[in-house]
């Protein structure tokens, strides 16, 4: 079954707007695996304008799951990795400012650069996922990288989903085939939602992951958070029948 990861970014946006230590990001992130989570995500950005640096080290300890940190691959970002040891790094290729991630690596052109990375990150034991665009070419390259898995960028799939699902699919059912053939771990994220989890997770062949965080937070205000990491993973579920 595909897994369940949460994104507390948006709690601790929260926290940081007050100052102060509510809600408690490491709290939260015990709180939604006991609900059903099967991994937490975070993704600390330079202005740590939500989580920060300093939130690492406790949420890597507080997690039973799976801890993953996603982030640019500034020399920074990667010693900061290396003392926390998550159980996976997604590298996203995110300008310093950026207001959130919206297109993936280009892996042929950054192709050297990556496997370097790749070997960093294999030596330390810590398992390596890229942020691709769902296109085939760039999903090979990513496989010279020596990379274990992929994170597809789902954002366009989401825009497209209400018009026209199949379509909005298409892409990502071909890139995953491809991915599958080469013997590469799949994750996905960005912009999923209640609405478009269950058909991604059908047609789209053996995703390991999703990582959820502005949708799943946005719907808890209603549901609860208990509540919420219920009904998306139910509809993780519903999709595997």
């Amino acid at each position: 079954m595909t897994r369940l990861s949460v994104n507390i970014n948006k709690v601790a946006l929260l926290r940081n707007a007050r100052g102060g230590d509510v809600p408690n990001v490491v709290q939260v992130a015990r709180d939604c695996e006991a609900y059903g989570a099967e991994g937490i995500t975070v993704h600390p950005r330079p202005d740590e304008r939500h989580i920060r640096q300093s939130d690492l080290q406790p949420l890597a300890e507080a997690t039973t799951t799976e801890f993953n940190i996603e982030g640019y691959p500034s020399d920074d970002f990667v010693k900061l990795v290396l003392q926390v040891r998550p159980a996976q790094v997604t590298l996203v290729p995110d300008a310093p400012g950026q207001l959130t991630s919206d297109h993936g690596w280009d892996t042929v052109k950054e192709r050297q650069r990556l496997q370097g990375l790749a070997s960093t990150f294999r030596k330390a034991g810590i398992r390596l996922s890229l942020f691709l665009d769902p296109d085939v070419d760039a999903v090979e390259a990513a496989a010279q990288t020596g990379t274990d898995r992929i994170e597809f960028y789902t954002g366009p799939y989401a825009a497209g989903f209400p018009q026209n699902k199949a379509a909005a699919a298409a892409p990502y059912i071909k890139a995953a085939e491809r991915a599958n053939a080469l013997g590469l771990g799949i994750n996905a994220g960005h912009d999923l939602d209640l609405d478009n989890l269950q058909y991604f997770c059908r047609e789209v062949p053996q995703v390991l992951e999703v990582s959820i965080g502005h949708a799943l937070i946005a719907d808890a205000l209603y549901y609860g958070l208990h509540n919420t990491i219920q009904m998306y993973r139910r509809q993780i579920a519903l999709a595997e029948r």
